[in-house]
């Protein structure tokens, strides 16, 4: 904290402008956390998500039967929480995946989304019925978080089916820890949080760098708690 007072203190003495120098401050803050941490969201991403959806749009304008680029597509809509239109994708294309992890996680992911929920769970449990690690389970927490409120007891046995996977990763530990915390399970997502920075703490230099958000994200809900 002394050393942003301390660098505050100097860009204000270079701009002659408070303001412009806290300005200048979260902008050296920012792209040191994207260098080194990854803690803020990208401002880049959602610009290169849109260039890509854009792109795969004229594609299936031109082959209506790429398949491939709908499935892409479909991905794309639902990290922009566009689930209807998803949906209709997706729904085109369970031919051609039928067996496919990746295709029935899509759907049922989509369909927990737009309420869904007895063919969104039976869709997420054919995606790990083929694929058991598919997006490294993190199906099993989409399951969990989705039935927390009506049906915790559920809830929580998806989130020890993600344990029985994961043991060496700090990311899914602090998500573990969210689960936890939004079931209130304050002491277990305590818990979870020390054991994603314990995961941290033993990893190779090289594996820390792509795992030190969620240890540095879990540091923070851990003391929130």
């Amino acid at each position: 904290m002394l050393i942003k007072f301390l660098i505050f203190g100097l860009l204000w003495r270079i701009v002659g402008n408070p303001f412009l120098a806290v300005l200048i401050l979260l902008i050296i803050l920012y792209f040191l956390d994207r260098r080194y941490v990854g803690v803020f969201p990208s401002f880049m991403k959602p610009i290169k998500r849109m260039r890509t959806i854009s792109r795969l749009r004229q594609q299936i304008a031109m082959s209506p039967n790429e398949v491939s680029s709908k499935l892409d597509l479909a991905r794309l809509l639902i990290e922009r929480k566009r689930y209807n239109e998803a949906y209709e994708l997706l729904l085109e294309l369970e031919r051609p995946y039928e067996q496919s992890a990746e295709y029935w996680e899509a759907l049922g992911t989509t369909e927990l989304h737009l309420g869904h929920m007895e063919a969104g769970e039976r869709h997420i449990l054919q995606a790990l019925d083929i694929n058991p690690r598919v997006k490294y389970g993190q199906p099993y927490l989409t399951l969990a978080n989705a039935f927390k409120e009506s049906d915790r007891d559920k809830a929580l046995t998806y989130v020890q089916q993600f344990q029985d996977i994961h043991s060496s990763s700090s990311e899914a530990y602090y998500l573990l820890g969210s689960v936890y915390r939004s079931l209130q399970r304050t002491a277990d997502a305590k818990q979870a949080y020390e054991q994603s920075l314990n995961v941290y703490r033993s990893l190779p230099k090289y594996k820390k760098r792509q795992e030190r958000r969620w240890a540095v994200r879990s540091w923070f809900r851990k003391r929130g708690l």
